[in-house]
C-alpha cells in the first residue's frame, strides 16, 4: 500500500479534477504490475497495472489507495476489468468519497467472489485526496490558508514596512527551506487566491516555480473589489489565460477591457460587505473543476475568508523572529479594529494538528473542517 500511495503521488498536478490513484498487483510475493492515473492519459491506475501484469494478474492481489470504480465515465468500470483479469483479492486504503458510488465497487467485487479489505493506510490516503473529497461532496474546492509570520503574529517585518514601494525588494520572513515547501504546495494546488492589496504592495508573480509538469496552469485568482489591478503588473504581463479577477465592477469599464485584452478574465460577482462575495467566488471555482485553492493573502482577506467559512485548513510557517510592533497581523478585522467580533469568536479551533520543521522554521498544519464528514 505504501508503494500504491507513492505511485498515486506521481499524479500530483496531473490527475485533477480526478483523484490521485496508484495501483500495485502482487502475485506470490512479487509485484507483477503497477500504475498511476493521470487525467489526460485517461486509463485508471488499476487498468494500467493490469496491462503491465498481463496473464500474471490472474490470482493476484491488487493494492490500491482508492476503491475501484464500478460506473462508466470517461472509461469503463475498473471492477469489470479486475474481474475479467481474474484478480482474486483487492486491498483498498479507502472508499470512494463520492456518496453516489461509495461502497458500490466493493459490493460488486464481493458479489463476484473477490476478497476485499479496506482501511489500510486510510489516513494517508484521505489526506492525499482531500481536495477531491471536498469537491465531489460539496462542489467547492478545498481551501488552505497559508501564511508566513513572525512569532508575534506579524506577516511583514519593519524594514519591509518602511521601504518605498518602488524598491520592490523582498524581505523574506521565513527560510529558504520554507519557501521551497511553499513552491511544492503551489505545485500541488489548482489555484492560488490573493487580494489586490498584496498585488499593489508586492507586485508578485504567484507562479509554480518547481519546474515539474502540470496538466493545467496554476490559476491565479485576485479578489479586486474596485478593479485596481494594474495592467503593467507582473501578474498581468505574464498572463496566459491563467489569471482570473473577481470584482464588483461592471465588466465593460475601460480597465476591465484593458485587462481582458492582456489575457486576464474579469468576472463580476455580487457584493458582500466591502468586496465581492467570497462564497460565490469559491462556488464559481468549483464549477470550473478547481479542486484545491491556496490562499496567500494579507490579514484583511485572511480574516474575510475565515469569517465567510470558506477556509478548510490552515498552514502557518513561523520564523524564529519577532517583529516587535503591530505592522500587519495574519488576521486583520474590518477597519483594523483589534477587538473581538462575532465573526472572530465564531472561528472554530484547529483540529488534527501536525507540526513540521523547515530549516529554522516551525510550521503548523490544522483543519477547520473534516471534508469526509463536514459537508
Amino acid at each position: 500500500m505504501d508503494r500504491a500511495l507513492q505511485l498515486a503521488r506521481q499524479g500530483e498536478a496531473l490527475a485533477s479534477p480526478n483523484p490521485m490513484v496508484g495501483a500495485v498487483l502482487v502475485r506470490d510475493g512479487q509485484i507483477v504490475g503497477e500504475g498511476f492515473h493521470t487525467y489526460d492519459a485517461r486509463r485508471h491506475a488499476e487498468v494500467i497495472a493490469l496491462a503491465v501484469a498481463g496473464g500474471a494478474a490472474r490470482g493476484a492481489t491488487l493494492y490500491i489507495n482508492l476503491e475501484p470504480c464500478c460506473h462508466t465515465g470517461r472509461t469503463a468500470p475498473c471492477t469489470e476489468a479486475l474481474l475479467a483479469a481474474g484478480v482474486h483479492r483487492v486491498v483498498a486504503a479507502m472508499a470512494d468519497p463520492n456518496p453516489a458510488v461509495s461502497g458500490r465497487g466493493f459490493a460488486q467485487l464481493r458479489a463476484a467472489g473477490v476478497e476485499g479489505e479496506t482501511g489500510v493506510r486510510q489516513e494517508q490516503a484521505r489526506r492525499l485526496n482531500e481536495g477531491f473529497a471536498r469537491w465531489i461532496t460539496a462542489r467547492r474546492p478545498l481551501l488552505t490558508l497559508k501564511s508566513a509570520l513572525t512569532l508575534d503574529g506579524q506577516i511583514v517585518l519593519p524594514d519591509r514596512a518602511d521601504k518605498s514601494r518602488r524598491a520592490r525588494r523582498v524581505t523574506w520572513i521565513t527560510s529558504e527551506e520554507s519557501r521551497e515547501e511553499v513552491q511544492r504546495m503551489r505545485h500541488a494546488t489548482d489555484a492560488l487566491l490573493t487580494g489586490i492589496g498584496t498585488i499593489l504592495a508586492d507586485d508578485p508573480r504567484l507562479t509554480d516555480r518547481t519546474g515539474r509538469p502540470r496538466r493545467r496552469r496554476l490559476l491565479r485568482v485576485v479578489m479586486d473589489s474596485r478593479l485596481r489591478l494594474p495592467v503593467k503588473s507582473r501578474l498581468v504581463k505574464e498572463a496566459e489565460g491563467d489569471v482570473l479577477v473577481f470584482t464588483r465592477q461592471a465588466p465593460d469599464t475601460p480597465r476591465a477591457r484593458a485587462l481582458r485584452r492582456a489575457g486576464v478574465e474579469v468576472v463580476r460577482l455580487p457584493a458582500r460587505g466591502n468586496g465581492p462575495d467570497l462564497v460565490a467566488a469559491v462556488e464559481e471555482l468549483g464549477r470550473r473543476e478547481i479542486l484545491t485553492v491556496l490562499l496567500e493573502a494579507g490579514g484583511t482577506l485572511n480574516w474575510a475568508a475565515l469569517a465567510a467559512g470558506i477556509v478548510d485548513k490552515m498552514f502557518l510557517f513561523y520564523a524564529p523572529k519577532v517583529a516587535g510592533s503591530e505592522l500587519m497581523p495574519v488576521l486583520r478585522a474590518p477597519g483594523g479594529k483589534p477587538r473581538a467580533t462575532r465573526a472572530q469568536s465564531a472561528f472554530p479551533a484547529l483540529r488534527s494538528l501536525t507540526a513540521y520543521r523547515f530549516g529554522p522554521d516551525l510550521a503548523v498544519e490544522g483543519y477547520l473542517r473534516d471534508v469526509y464528514r463536514d459537508h
